[in-house]
């Protein structure tokens, strides 16, 4: 049994993305079907879906748009990543002229009474999908600033 959400991310080009994902971001791809423009990626754990989009009708693709596609593709959604060593992640992105979007960082959020700290950067994948890695830092007490008042 599958992972209870994994996201299909729809691409121009599937041999730019899967360089992007396989060559640059360490992902595996775990099946893939050519013929269809698709593959099943896996790293660490976290798994997507790569799917090219429909060039003509004909293709027999079953391309799923609820609307227009245009650049970028991942305009309202970032797609949060696990990873065990995000600067060596960053670095490689960085080396291969991928666009950062933010850049690392180390970021505690409010949940509930702590707070969860993350250390994530973001990249853009060839089609503009937001990629958020992180590692894990734990947590910690909420500041008293935070809970008084």
């Amino acid at each position: 049994m599958g992972n209870a959400l994994v996201p299909e991310l729809y691409c121009t080009d599937i041999a730019r993305s899967l360089a992007f994902y396989v060559g640059v971001l360490g992902f595996q791809v775990r099946y893939a079907r050519p013929e269809e423009g698709f593959a099943y990626l896996e790293r660490d754990g976290a798994e997507l879906m790569l799917d090219a989009l429909a060039q003509a009708p004909e293709s027999g693709s079953r391309t799923w748009l609820a609307g227009p596609v245009a650049h970028p593709f991942g305009r309202g959604i970032n797609l949060q990543i696990r990873a065990v060593d995000v600067d060596a992640l960053q670095e490689a992105a960085i080396a291969a002229g991928a666009r950062i979007f933010l850049a690392m960082e180390e970021r505690w959020y409010r949940a509930g009474d702590r707070e969860v700290g993350n250390r994530q950067f973001i990249v853009l994948d060839p089609d503009g999908y937001l990629l958020r890695f992180y590692q894990d830092l734990g947590e910690r007490p909420m500041p008293a600033a935070a809970t008084t008042g």
